[in-house]
């Protein structure tokens, strides 16, 4: 049984990591979607990009995590409490017009976890 833990920001990031995982997982593993509001994030865009995993990961138990603060911050105590084997990320927050390159909660994540960290890469929407 593997725990993972996806942290999304955007209904692409959730998407992508939701294909990285569709042939991995078993419907013995549990999966954890996270989308932290932050200023200036609609509360509505973390509620869709959770539910994107609902609809699209049948097999294993999924369940949706909505918070406040820092992603980083929020996301090491999740690994921390809920004992996650592997963390999906976005290589930044879903926006399509974003500078290529990771994004701070990525890069901040990928050197403060001890578990592994995957980062999917977001589809080209042009």
């Amino acid at each position: 049984m593997t725990t993972y833990l996806v942290a999304t920001a955007s209904v692409h990031t959730t998407a992508a990591a939701c294909d990285y995982l569709g042939e991995r997982v078993t419907p013995d593993d549990t999966v954890f979607v996270v989308s932290v509001s932050e200023d200036g994030m609609e509360a509505r865009d973390a509620g869709d990009a959770t539910n994107v995993a609902r609809t699209r990961l049948v097999e294993p138990t999924v369940e949706t995590i909505t918070a406040e603060g820092r992603p980083s911050d929020v996301v090491q105590d999740l690994v921390a409490e809920r004992g996650v084997d592997v963390v999906l990320i976005g290589p930044r927050r879903g926006d399509p017009d974003a500078a290529p390159g990771l994004g701070g909660t990525a890069a901040d994540l990928l050197v403060s976890l001890d578990v592994p960290v995957v980062v999917v890469p977001l589809p080209d929407l042009d």
